[in-house]
């Protein structure tokens, strides 16, 4: 749609995050481009929604002035992680035309293990652990086994309580071209178990 609206879709926060706007314009033209790249994926242009934390809370940083066109592309969490590499793969001709293609969540996303209100707190030992083979095999270009991440043992199970911090990960990688360099221009952990890692593609 154009413009989106701005979603605050969590609970507990301040209220001044409540009152965060982010106006970027949609663009139409780019979301049909998109469903035709998907297709035969059925993909739906939603009029409702808009644009969720997951978007917002991250471009506002990067492009506060709100000045670049944005489209949200939803997960379905029913289907495997190499269904979400797969689009990745498809929508990377994308980086040709020009459009940046993001995936926001996070490497390591486990709220139970979370220290909430203790501060400082060094990441657990599961959380390292499984960020290190993850970079270990970005840079190497092996993405079968993060795609496949519950292969990797307790680590990864822990890390990846549920697939809707990860799977964003896979469309990044899915759109990698070959021998292109990873690099990771934002790292750190917070409260020992939300891994603050940014991966970059060329």
């Amino acid at each position: 749609m154009d413009p989106p609206r701005t979603i605050h879709d969590f609970g507990g926060f301040p209220p001044e995050l409540y009152r965060v706007r982010y106006p970027a314009r949609g663009d139409p033209e780019l979301a049909e481009t998109v469903r035709q790249l998907l297709s035969p994926v059925p993909v739906g242009r939603d009029q409702a929604w808009g644009l969720d934390h997951g978007t917002w809370s991250v471009l506002c940083h990067l492009f506060p002035e709100a000045q670049v066109p944005v489209i949200q592309l939803s997960l379905d969490e029913t289907q495997p992680p190499a269904f979400h590499y797969e689009l990745g793969n498809r929508l990377a001709p994308l980086r040709d035309q020009g459009v940046l293609l993001m995936g926001s969540g996070n490497l390591v996303h486990n709220l139970h293990a979370y220290a909430w209100g203790r501060h400082p707190v060094d990441p657990f030992d599961w959380a390292v652990r499984f960020e290190t083979a993850a970079r270990r095999l970005m840079v190497s270009g092996e993405h079968g086994p993060l795609v496949d991440y519950e292969s990797l043992g307790r680590d990864a199970v822990l890390s990846v309580p549920t697939p809707d911090h990860y799977l964003p990960l896979l469309y990044v990688l899915g759109s990698q071209r070959k021998g292109e360099k990873v690099t990771f221009p934002v790292e750190g952990v917070d409260g020992g178990s939300i891994s603050m890692l940014g991966v970059q593609a060329g």
